[in-house]
């Protein structure tokens, strides 16, 4: 649906929106600038109401386009894992490999590697650091990740390398939710869960 608010703002928003729902900006690239007087700014509508059935627990951070998160811990060390909208993308999980301690990852570069079932991707990392801790339960049980994504089913343990640039660029608090919508409602037809 196409409308303009206020003379000078297009929303466009998924069919059968409803007045009053919240506004999110989508991310850079998709906003058009004129110069004055004209201005023109798309945004994705999602009504308030919509049931939005994923969790994203609060003192994590997030790498929305990558569906992974990160959680500083007391030591130092930061917990790394796939978030419930990545879960819903991949589906079932058939094995989760996750580097070996000692190796060294870049944050956006690959930390795991996930078998799913039609294909095998690997799993960014929103943090830079070298690895300390793999979780050793998904060698048995890789559907922990499906089932307790931010739980038993972690992924690994890195010593940060530049943790304070690394979350600058992350998400949290109440920019995690719009965000994640906006990503589920774009990435819909891949969703094997509710979206």
């Amino acid at each position: 649906m196409l409308g303009f608010h206020g003379g000078e703002t297009i929303l466009v928003g998924r069919p059968g929106f409803k007045p009053g729902g919240r506004r999110h900006a989508l991310p850079d690239g998709f906003d058009s600038h004129f110069p004055p007087p004209f201005s023109l700014t798309v945004f994705v509508m999602i009504p308030d109401d919509t049931a939005f059935p994923f969790e994203f627990p609060g003192g994590l951070h997030y790498l929305v386009d990558e569906d992974t998160w990160a959680r500083l811990e007391g030591d130092g060390s930061v917990t790394v894992g796939i978030t419930s909208v990545g879960v819903a993308l991949s589906g079932d999980l058939y094995m989760c490999r996750p580097k070996p301690p000692g190796s060294v990852v870049g944050a956006g570069r690959g930390i795991a590697v996930v078998e799913l079932s039609k294909s095998i991707v690997s799993v960014k990392s929103p943090a830079s650091g070298e690895v300390v801790a793999v979780n050793e339960a998904l060698d048995e049980h890789p559907e922990l990740v499906n089932r307790h994504p931010y739980g038993e089913g972690w992924i690994a343990r890195l010593r940060p390398s530049a943790w304070d640039e690394d979350r600058g660029r992350l998400l949290t608090g109440d920019a995690v939710e719009p965000a994640m919508r906006r990503r589920a409602w774009l990435m819909r037809a891949d969703l094997q869960g509710p979206a």
